[in-house]
């Protein structure tokens, strides 16, 4: 296998460690997301875009390459079989070599080109993920909070309620004090009228009778004096 062969076979290999260790559960997108966003990971993330593309067009590069020697290594070895039956078994051997080292470099390049996109899709992810579970617990906090506010508010309401009931009892009881006061001092009212007016009455009897007596007396007196004149 030559050396830019070599090569891409441990980008491959790197790829799918890379994959399988992002796959694992035991790292948590949110710790992800922090090494992603390090000073030295976020000093690359500044031209990584270039980095992607570039390294994309080079993996590309080698697979059409691939592409390009199976296909000739395939027609070789096809013009090879139609041409001359009494090929060398050692010439024979070469061309299938040379057909598997395409095929292979092939599966290489395009496995690498393959796992180059998963992984940038699976750190995109991985990234909104950690962003979206970091907003979740924030909304759930805030939620929270409004929960605890609402509930408090809730609370002084139902203590204000209470406590407007009470006054209100209070109010209903004073005013039920002040007409039951009311209905005594208007039953002692009409009492003193009655009592009043039956006062009044035995004066003007009493009046009446002294003036009977007055005139009574006086005829009494009229009549000695007449008496005493004859």
């Amino acid at each position: 296998m030559s050396i830019q062969w070599t090569l891409i076979a441990g980008v491959m290999y790197s790829e799918l460690a890379v994959t399988v260790l992002l796959l694992i559960p035991v790292i948590s997108p949110t710790r992800w997301h922090s090494i992603f966003k390090s000073r030295f990971l976020r000093s690359i993330g500044n031209m990584s875009h270039i980095y992607f593309k570039v390294f994309l067009g080079v993996l590309t590069l080698f697979f059409l390459d691939a592409i390009r020697e199976m296909r000739k290594y395939s027609t070789e070895l096809a013009e090879q079989t139609r041409g001359d039956h009494g090929i060398h078994l050692d010439a024979e051997m070469q061309a299938h070599m040379r057909l598997f080292r395409a095929q292979r470099n092939f599966y290489i390049s395009g496995f690498s080109l393959f796992l180059w996109v998963v992984l940038l899709r699976l750190t995109t992810l991985i990234s909104r993920l950690a962003v979206a579970m970091a907003e979740g617990q924030a909304a759930l906090k805030q939620a929270q909070s409004a929960s605890a506010t609402a509930a408090q508010l809730l609370k002084q309401d139902k203590a204000e309620k209470e406590e407007d009931q009470q006054k209100e009892a209070n109010v209903s009881n004073e005013i039920k004090e002040l007409q039951e006061e009311k209905r005594h001092l208007e039953a002692e009212r009409d009492a003193a009228l009655k009592q009043a007016k039956a006062i009044s009455r035995e004066y003007d009897r009493m009046l009446e009778e002294h003036s009977k007596l007055q005139a009574e007396l006086k005829k009494a007196t009229n009549g000695e004096e007449s008496k005493k004149d004859d």
